[in-house]
């Protein structure tokens, strides 16, 4: 049972929506728009697991 939680642990995933800037870290439009890109796939990916999780179910 273990092995599945550690499987379906998304903590890592919301550090990554709601971290704070390191003021040390230099940043530049490139970086930003990465980041930007990164988090949409994300949010897409987890839209589209939802949706073939609900479609399986019902």
């Amino acid at each position: 049972m273990s092995r599945l939680r550690e499987y379906f642990n998304l903590g890592p995933v919301f550090g990554y929506f709601f971290r704070k800037n390191d003021p040390n870290r230099k940043t530049n439009f490139n970086l930003r728009m990465m980041h930007g890109i990164n988090k949409i796939s994300i949010l897409m990916f987890l839209i589209g697991i939802i949706f073939i999780i609900i479609k399986r179910l019902f």
